[in-house]
């Protein structure tokens, strides 16, 4: 049974790879578009999972409601330069400065998240309490990966 943690943090290796990956790329290749509409998939259903998973339960700790609420709101954030850079035209400088900005929060979130986050919540919250939620954040992920599309044209006609 993979712990939260474990799924979280595999999730992070994986999106930091990508980055890497885009970072490597140039203009509005069919490497880079590819590259980065697996990143965009991935990070949006890993993003909406995460916070009905792990950042739900944290926050039913007295100590998890501003950690949960500081993460959630850096979701925001990074969602808003994920969609900026979904429109952007790709070969232009302006998509990788913003896309280098992108890697720099990103990085930072998931830092946060694995060394201060996790370490806390280990303390606060039961491993009983949590047993089976690295399964439960998967299928939620897999939920979510359906629908990234229909949420986006819906935060679009807003």
């Amino acid at each position: 049974m993979t712990s939260i943690y474990d799924a979280i943090k595999a999730d992070h290796d994986n999106h930091r790879d990508l980055m890497a990956q885009i970072a490597k790329t140039e203009g509005a290749s069919d490497e880079r578009k590819k590259t980065w509409n697996t990143f965009y998939y991935d990070i949006k259903s890993h993003a909406a999972a995460e916070e009905e998973t792990f950042y739900s339960k944290l926050m039913s700790k007295i100590w998890g409601q501003d950690a949960a609420r500081h993460s959630v709101e850096e979701h925001a954030e990074l969602d808003e330069l994920l969609e900026e850079l979904n429109e952007m035209d790709m070969s232009s400088p302006g998509w990788l400065n913003k896309f280098h900005k992108l890697q720099h929060d990103y990085n930072h979130h998931m830092d946060e998240e694995e060394d201060e986050i996790f370490a806390q919540a280990k303390k606060v919250i039961d491993e009983s309490e949590i047993a089976g939620y690295g399964e439960k954040f998967h299928a939620r992920k897999k939920k979510e990966r359906e629908i990234v599309d229909k949420k986006r044209e819906e935060h679009l006609e807003d």
